[in-house]
């Protein structure tokens, strides 16, 4: 099976926090000349700042912008089931290639309430769902063996991982094995290679958006056999976030790097942080770098 990258796409904002859809478009034909696949409205998307009508639109823009040439995952995840399943139904009408839905935040969850949640959301839809978890921002994490009831579910296809930690990836690639067409997708970029090695469907990557071609250069390198040159393109791409994130909350390092390359993503909608030159001094020496 060919193995996948998606970027999570940033948000592109004007001054007046308004969201810049031709920058964002911009940035969907940066990652598509070099085939990385799209994620958008995720973590690194700035989602909880966007309202309602701002998620729609802006997928409606990705897919179009997009036109085919590379799938598209929407994050439709909100706290409550209710708005999660509208906003899906929303992606279901638009054509995206999967509904990823991030563990509800602020509201504390069972796994049996997860269950729920993800069940009823993956009725309300035909397009496949992933679940999504990032127990670090969310403070709900799906359990293996809640992953393992879930993928009974007709219409959920897989897992993203952004928990960090290898011994859950391993938890979850085991459950992908045992499960056939039950998808496991990588999210810390750490990790991008070792998971693809040990059965990962591809990985979701935010570290992406600043380096497009190492991302898709570890998975040409997969796809064509070609070892080295994997572990190669993995080494820079482990070594540059080791870097950049030494700095700070790493998506809003992910998007003050890509700043500096292109000023035209503007800054995060607030209360995210402010601009400082000194970082924006030692980002630039980081880019210089590598």
């Amino acid at each position: 099976m060919t193995k996948q990258a998606f970027v999570a796409l940033v948000t592109c904002f004007n001054e007046d926090e308004t969201i810049n859809y031709q920058a964002t478009r911009a940035q969907v034909r940066r990652q598509v000349e070099v085939g990385n696949n799209i994620m958008c409205a995720g973590t690194n998307g700035d989602f909880t700042a966007l309202t309602f009508e701002e998620k729609v639109r802006l997928t409606e823009e990705v897919v179009d912008e997009v036109g085919g040439r590379v799938k598209v995952i929407v994050n439709a995840g909100m706290p409550a089931t209710f708005e999660t399943i509208k906003l899906a139904r929303e992606f279901d009408r638009i054509g995206v290639d999967g509904i990823a839905v991030i563990t509800p935040f602020f509201i504390a969850c069972t796994q049996d309430g997860l269950i729920r949640h993800f069940s009823t959301v993956a009725d309300a839809v035909t397009t496949p769902v992933y679940l999504y978890d990032i127990p670090a921002r969310t403070q709900n994490h799906i359990e293996a063996e809640t992953a393992r009831a879930l993928s009974g579910h007709g219409n959920i296809a897989g897992i993203k991982d952004s928990g960090g930690a290898k011994e859950t990836l391993e938890a979850y690639l085991q459950v992908a094995k045992e499960v056939e067409g039950f998808e496991v997708y990588s999210g810390p970029d750490h990790l991008v290679l070792w998971a693809l090695q040990n059965g990962a469907a591809g990985c979701i990557s935010g570290l992406g958006n600043a380096m497009p071609h190492v991302l898709a250069g570890i998975l040409r390198a997969v796809n064509g056999g070609d070892a080295a040159e994997a572990e190669k393109q993995q080494a820079i791409f482990a070594a540059f976030r080791t870097d950049l994130y030494a700095l700070g909350f790493a998506p809003a390092m992910v998007k003050r790097a890509l700043y500096l390359q292109d000023a035209s993503v503007g800054a995060s909608r607030q209360p995210a942080l402010l601009p400082n030159a000194e970082q924006d001094a030692r980002i630039a020496d980081i880019l210089r770098q590598y």
